[in-house]
């Protein structure tokens, strides 16, 4: 019985410490896995999770009818765009439409052109059905999205938060994507990763 005892403590001991080495050194309040996915970007090309591999990205969900919180989204995202740029690190971002039937990758251009998108680094993404992108933002980043409640409103219901994903494509921090001190923070936790060697 004794020794049971013991195999159960150290099994519990050995299981508590491989959870401290894949800790980050950031704090997390997500940990969820990106399902597979292949869309096409604003330049008609296909881009998928295969494309993020081995790199860490931040995602979020827009479209360019909105008429609310998609404006700051997006100029937070430029603006951190810029940041990171500025700070070279090594971090991709996506963009992905919940309007899939308008935003047709022409008009995506247009609106990353508008916001100064890098598109080396900055993808928006399309080339999908309304139902495939709901099921991607709800299962994968358990993210809300309703289509228009009435017949005569385009404005989509979508979640506002900034992913965090990491080189193998799980999600392990969201963030407010709305006020623009989200991207001080966010810059931050990159720094850190950066600094530990696994940006």
């Amino acid at each position: 019985m004794k020794r049971i005892a013991v195999l159960l403590g150290l099994s519990s001991l050995l299981l508590l410490l491989t959870a401290c080495g894949d800790k980050l050194p950031i704090e997390t309040n997500m940990d969820e896995s990106v399902a597979d996915f292949s869309f096409t970007n604003q330049h008609n090309e296909t881009f998928g999770k295969s494309d993020l591999a081995g790199t860490w990205w931040i995602a979020d969900f827009v479209f360019t009818n909105c008429e609310t919180v998609c404006l700051p989204m997006t100029s937070n995202m430029a603006a951190m765009q810029d940041k990171i740029k500025k700070e070279e690190l090594p971090v991709q971002l996506v963009s992905f439409s919940v309007d899939p039937e308008f935003d047709q990758p022409d008009v995506l251009l247009e609106y990353g052109e508008e916001y100064g998108s890098d598109f080396d680094s900055w993808n928006f993404l399309t080339g999908y059905d309304y139902e495939t992108i709901r099921n991607l933002s709800i299962k994968s980043f358990r993210a809300m999205l309703k289509a228009p409640q009435k017949s005569s409103d385009d404005q989509v219901m979508h979640d506002t938060r900034f992913f965090l994903v990491d080189p193998e494509g799980n999600i392990v921090k969201g963030y407010d994507g709305v006020p623009n001190s989200s991207i001080d923070e966010i810059i931050a936790d990159l720094q850190v990763l950066q600094d530990n060697n696994l940006l």
